[in-house]
């Protein structure tokens, strides 16, 4: 076996650990579940066994996982989401899933400070989906006006032209965008690393 097979070995090991612990679950729990002796399981466990492939899809079937997320490579990319700032549009924006979201689904919070209903309103296919945290936002929706309180939320045919500001002052919202939305709302705009304010 190479370091990495090793690595990854101890990897799944502490995996499926961690999930029969968080589940409550006694080796015999697990066992029963997967049709392993209580004994075959503790050896996979603390390693005095080597998991062959036969045991892994019994296994993560019992904890409610998949293969794939049992054995996927340790993600060592930067954990900490950084904000964003869209100049252009007067949002500060935290991406907080990756762009393989899942389903295709980008999640992402927004702290809007513009006021003023932009020239243009925007068409894309697709729905948004907002949430506010707090403050209230002032949705355009063609000809309509919309006002979402904070606790509110709300859901909408991107084909619509539309736009959201924050109204009487700074407002966040929780944003769900598909596919469409993402590259209307997030890749299409001046992102630039937020500054550090000036003392």
């Amino acid at each position: 076996m190479t370091q990495d097979e090793v690595d990854v070995d101890a990897v799944i090991r502490a995996r499926i650990r961690g999930l029969r612990q968080a589940k409550g679950w006694s080796l015999d729990a697990l066992a029963a579940r997967c049709h392993l002796s209580p004994s075959t399981l503790s050896r996979i466990e603390t390693g005095a066994r080597r998991i062959s492939i036969d045991q892994l899809v019994p296994i993560a079937r019992a904890l409610d996982t998949t293969l794939d997320q049992l054995v996927e490579p340790v993600d060592d990319a930067d954990v900490v989401i950084r904000p964003r700032h869209d100049r252009g549009h007067g949002a500060t924006i935290w991406q907080l899933t990756r762009d393989d979201g899942p389903h295709g689904l980008t999640v992402a919070k927004m702290r809007i400070t513009r006021l003023t209903r932009p020239k243009r309103l925007r068409v894309h296919p697709g729905h948004d989906w907002f949430t506010v945290l707090s403050g209230t936002i002032r949705l355009y929706l063609g000809e309509r006006v919309v006002l979402v309180a904070t606790g509110q939320a709300a859901q909408f045919s991107t084909m619509a032209p539309h736009a959201i500001v924050a109204h009487e002052g700074p407002a966040e919202v929780l944003t769900i965008l598909d596919h469409d939305g993402q590259r209307a709302h997030l890749d299409a705009v001046d992102l630039t690393p937020e500054t550090s304010p000036r003392r």
